[in-house]
């Protein structure tokens, strides 16, 4: 990449708006490049994972779960947050134990997506599942989640229509659409 020096912005100052068990909200005072000075507020996120385990057939293992600000049941691929020092293959196999009952024999690391890098520092990783077994799920205390099995196809289509808005899912559909295109690649390891 070019030098992006004419793009960059310096924190000059950094004050805790929130904290609460979950997010941190900050306010900072930034140097613009232009010499200018304003204020940037934004949440510190520790970091989630999203899982698209893949069953045979062209088949998804996927979620629908009540999601509070928006008022409505989602449908998405499992993911969670990343615990403290939590190395994030772990988290996904935990989190896909934990909310879909589903473990894997083989994983790949597709990428990282910044779900919305105008507001928060998050980073969610993108991780793929295969060779899945069934078993129990085992939801966090308040986690109500009903786990179902999804069409590619219908995941497309879905998508297209406008009825599946979660960003981690659409980006972990396209991830899923250039891998079977074979224009992307995985290293896939074992469990």
């Amino acid at each position: 990449m070019s030098d992006d020096k004419h793009l960059r912005e310096t924190r000059l100052r950094s004050q805790q708006v929130y904290r609460g068990d979950f997010l941190d909200v900050r306010r900072d005072e930034v140097a613009l490049p232009d010499g200018g000075v304003t204020m940037r507020e934004y949440i510190v996120h520790p970091g989630a994972v999203v899982i698209v385990p893949l069953l045979d057939e062209e088949r998804l293992v996927m979620v629908r779960q009540y999601r509070y600000p928006l008022s409505q049941v989602l449908l998405e691929f499992p993911a969670g947050k990343i615990d403290p020092d939590e190395p994030t293959l772990r988290t996904a196999q935990r989190e896909l134990a934990e909310e879909t009952g589903y473990t894997a024999s083989q994983w790949a690391r597709a990428g990282v997506l910044h779900n919305a890098a105008a507001y928060a520092d998050e980073c969610i990783e993108v991780w793929f599942a295969r060779g899945l077994v069934p078993g129990t799920a085992t939801p966090d205390a308040g986690e109500f989640i009903e786990t179902c099995v999804v069409g590619e196809a219908e995941l497309d289509a879905l998508a297209g229509a406008g009825d599946v808005t979660d960003a981690k899912t659409l980006i972990g559909l396209l991830w899923l659409q250039r891998w079977r295109a074979g224009s992307w690649h995985f290293d896939w390891v074992p469990r």
